[in-house]
């Protein structure tokens, strides 16, 4: 192990098994287990037994080859693949780094296949080298595509082959980056990328590392280490943030535009890493992300609640980031793929060692009902009085500066144990002059950039100046063949969250429904698209305290803050005086409205949403404010306050007969709402899960049975349960098994 310079090491600390050395990693990978997909299961095998086959063990650890027994069907893989790469390419222009991608792969595999390269310059980069040269926010991910240049880019022909120059201008970025917020910072620069937030980690510390490896013997700019150092210190990072995957979950829990944030630098590494540990975890986590959405896909939907997400992505699963990769992976809608070449569908084809386990494609496409529980991320009550020491949850200690990443990740910043790190680390390495800790400054300069006078300002304006914080969240999602819901249960109620999605039902791509409780009155724009902030669409002013039982979900919104908590605060983060709701009537083949129930029906399914306020529709003028086509009003508005119960049943005409039955049913008992200085009280006769009774501060109670609001399993379903924390994974179908384990990244397929 090469020795590094003397500079900080703020590497939070892994299990000892995490520590063993590349050499010790090969030598025991010789056994059958160890790697990328290193044992499948024969026919010999008895129900639920494995039989492990032996595998060559290459540079990435050992690989099942494609088309081997419990990977994904390798030729209706091939097809999709196929059938993708003709849509990224098509067109005459060959786009940015992720459409030279996709031509170049193609050139790849059809030797009949033709484009012109050579148009590729240093030029055509142009302003993606502007961006990573004045180290701008999100400048991680243009490197992590022009990365796969330097690899698809190096073939020997003209369709495979680009200008040497170009492989230069790529390589002396890598070179020149600066991967880390505690690396020097020279004087008169500023680094403006968001270093904390989960995927950004994991997408650094794949830069590093493959840029170390690729240039062993370059001395990189900024620290002045060799890229072999580089890759050295990058390398126990990878792992800890794969080994947190396993254990706590995503923190970016089910996130429709982050997931493929995971996605595209797990590949990268499992595709094009030499050191087969890293190879063999990094198709581990790539697993997990599969999994994760497997479970939650329905008609190529993702029908989760998110702890990030934006309005660009919540109002149509064809808008979703994740929407050509779920649709290469699962192939389980018809409709096209949406974008021209997309940064996770492109490089799953460009590979060669990582198939997805057959497993995630028989959990997408699953038919009859399921239910699916998870729980993600790390519990901390942030209300508790301001002490010196707070006991830290997952040994995780508020004061170690090594931790500062791990809880940042968490969106933490306004969590007030932090204070003291937080404002020493930013001292210490500039961060006060990067854009994104513009409002962060802000706040501590208001305070005097005093962290014992910030500690004791944060605790009682926890409930909104927290709002980044994803905090613990326990998921619940039903599905069967024609209609899902899901919802993030007791999450943070009433407590502002910038990013989240509390629940959505959906009967397709478009089809779909939810609320929210809006920061700001709608954009006055045309695009339709926001900002990533608190707004009308995107996040949660205070969010809802929910339950769900198979098809019945209640959402009680009583807003856990207001003026009276800080007029100075409520001044840049004061919320609209109602709640609302997203019903895209174009997409449905009937909308009714009976009462306050507002029922939408489409090819035998219903969505049905009460609400204890009146719901009228808020029209919109398209001239003015985006309506992404819909000619019909989309928007239902629950006015009269900010605080408000709905109520949303999903059915089938299978399970409830026609339209007139479902609504005859739902209307049949009229929900009774008690509203009181605590909050609301809830009682109503579901056509589905009989009686229900839910309050602000109370049980969730169905059919005189209690149902558990909290402390769910990592993942349990009809394929199998994984304990919280458990670092070892099995789950199956009638058809397919996969297991997993952190102790040496073993992955068994059948």
């Amino acid at each position: 192990m090469t020795d590094l310079p003397d500079l900080p090491d703020r590497r939070p600390s892994l299990p000892a098994r995490l520590l063993m050395d590349r050499r010790t990693f090969l030598l025991t990978s010789s056994g059958a287990l160890v790697g990328l997909g290193l044992a499948a299961c024969t026919g010999d095998a008895g129900p639920g037994e494995s039989s492990p086959t032996t595998v060559d063990h290459g540079a990435g650890g050992g690989v099942l080859a494609a088309g081997a027994a419990g990977l994904i069907d390798e030729d209706a893989f091939q097809a999709r693949i196929d059938a993708y790469l003709a849509h990224a390419t098509a067109g005459g222009d060959v786009g940015g780094p992720v459409g030279i991608a996709a031509h170049l792969v193609r050139a790849r595999r059809d030797p009949d296949y033709t484009w012109d390269a050579g148009t590729v310059t240093e030029a055509t980069f142009a302003d993606h080298f502007a961006k990573i040269d004045g180290w701008l926010d999100t400048r991680d991910f243009d490197l992590m595509y022009l990365f796969w240049l330097l690899e698809l880019g190096a073939g020997d022909t003209d369709t495979t082959r680009l200008a040497p120059e170009v492989h230069a201008a790529i390589e002396r970025r890598l070179v020149d980056n600066r991967y880390r917020y505690d690396d020097p910072l020279p004087d008169g620069r500023v680094d403006n990328l968001w270093f904390w937030s989960e995927n950004h980690l994991i997408i650094n510390l794949t830069l590093e590392f493959l840029a170390g490896t690729r240039l062993p013997g370059e001395t990189f700019t900024v620290t002045g280490l060799t890229g072999a150092q580089h890759a050295e210190r990058a390398r126990i990072g990878i792992l800890e943030w794969i080994h947190e995957r396993l254990e706590l979950g995503f923190f970016e829990w089910h996130s429709n535009v982050y997931m493929l944030k995971n996605i595209t630098p797990l590949t990268m590494l499992a595709e094009l890493a030499d050191d087969a540990e890293v190879a063999a975890a990094a198709t581990v986590g790539l697993d997990l992300c599969f999994v994760d959405m497997a479970a939650h896909t329905h008609k190529g939907c993702y029908t989760a609640p998110r702890g990030r997400t934006y309005k660009k992505d919540k109002t149509s699963s064809r808008d979703e980031d994740t929407w050509d990769t779920a649709k290469l992976v699962f192939d389980d809608t018809d409709a096209a793929y949406e974008d021209s070449a997309d940064g996770g569908a492109t490089y799953l084809c460009a590979a060669t060692r990582y198939r997805p386990p057959q497993l995630v494609f028989d959990i997408a496409t699953a038919g009859g009902p399921s239910v699916v529980r998870e729980r993600h991320g790390v519990y901390f009550d942030y209300h508790q009085p301001v002490t010196d020491h707070p006991e830290a949850p997952h040994g995780k200690d508020f004061d170690d500066p090594a931790n500062l990443s791990f809880w940042w990740s968490l969106g933490a910043l306004g969590m007030w144990p932090l204070a003291r790190v937080g404002i020493a680390t930013a001292d210490e390495f500039r961060l006060w002059e990067a854009d994104g800790f513009e409002e962060i400054a802000a706040i501590a300069a208001l305070n005097d950039n005093d962290p014992e006078k910030l500690r004791a300002w944060m605790q009682p304006r926890a409930a909104v100046i927290n709002f980044g914080f994803l905090g613990e969240a326990n998921t619940y999602a039903y599905r069967d063949d024609a209609v899902s819901l899901a919802t993030v249960v007791d999450h943070r109620a009433g407590e502002m969250r910038d990013q989240v999605h509390a629940w959505q039902a959906a009967i397709d791509e478009d089809a779909m429904v939810f609320t929210s409780h809006p920061v700001t009155e709608p954009d006055d724009s045309t695009e339709w698209s926001d900002d990533g902030r608190p707004g009308y669409w995107t996040g949660e002013a205070s969010m809802p305290r929910s339950a769900q039982h198979r098809r019945t979900a209640l959402h009680l919104y009583v807003p856990g803050w207001d003026e009276s908590t800080d007029p100075l605060v409520w001044g840049v983060y004061g919320y609209r005086p109602y709640t609302h709701a997203y019903v895209p009537q174009d997409h449905f083949d009937e909308v009714r409205q009976e009462g306050n129930w507002t029922v939408a029906a489409k090819d035998d399914a219903y969505i049905a949403l009460w609400s204890w306020r009146a719901p009228t529709w808020r029209t919109y003028d398209p001239a003015v404010n985006a309506t992404r086509g819909m000619t019909k009003p989309f928007d239902l508005v629950a006015e009269g306050g900010p605080d408000n119960v709905w109520i949303v049943e999903v059915g089938t005409s299978k399970d409830d007969g026609d339209l007139d039955a479902f609504v005859a049913a739902l209307t049949a008992s009229e929900p009774a709402v008690e509203r009181d200085d605590d909050g609301f009280a809830v009682a109503w006769t579901s056509p589905s899960s009989g009686s229900v009774e839910f309050s602000t501060t109370g049980a969730f109670v169905v059919d005189g049975e209690e149902q558990p609001l909290g402390d769910f399993p990592r993942h349990e379903s009809p394929w199998g349960t994984v304990d919280h924390l458990a670092t070892a994974y099995r789950l199956e179908t009638e058809g397919s098994a996969w297991a997993v384990d952190a102790d040496g990244w073993t992955r068994t397929v059948s």
